[in-house]
């Protein structure tokens, strides 16, 4: 979509940005941009899969960075709603960006741990319709569907014989 497009809807402005919200946060509470934190921040976003604080340490470590300020940085981003925890039944959690993103639900592979994203209109019409049905009023929701990949089923097969 357009600016043009989005003006003559009546939408009004974009939606903040990631770093805009970020800063407002960290204004809010006082707090103030660290280099250190700007770096975490900048590997998080870099990231193109849902990220431990272990697997974003790594990425930082040599940058003299630790485990402690990755731990506080994804901390401080989930508080101010920047970034969502998620686990997915293995123990572990991940996390992910939020702003700046359309909602998404989760295909997570049980055999290798493959995590797909994926959007699908008529489920969340669905969702919607079913709470509705029950007087409720969605405020926030994921799905998570559990099973396992292409590539495990047909490795499964091929190990079948």
């Amino acid at each position: 979509m357009t600016p043009r497009s989005r003006k003559q809807r009546g939408a009004g402005p974009p939606p903040p940005t990631f770093g805009a919200l970020l800063d407002a946060h960290l204004e809010r509470s006082g707090l103030r941009h660290s280099g250190v934190r700007d770096l975490v921040v900048e590997a998080f976003l870099a990231a193109r899969e849902h990220v431990s604080v272990e697997e974003l340490t790594r990425r930082v470590r040599r940058r003299g960075i630790g485990q402690a300020t990755v731990y506080r940085t994804l901390k401080l981003l989930s508080d101010c709603g920047l970034a969502a925890p998620r686990q997915f039944g293995d123990g572990v959690t991940r996390y992910e960006p939020v702003a700046e993103r359309a909602h998404h639900d989760h295909l997570i592979c049980t055999s290798c741990g493959t995590i797909v994203e994926f959007e699908n209109p008529r489920i969340e019409a669905l969702q919607l319709a079913v709470a509705r049905e029950h007087g409720f009023t969605v405020e926030s929701h994921k799905l998570e569907l559990y099973g396992r990949c292409a590539a495990c089923l047909r490795d499964a097969r091929r190990a079948r014989g």
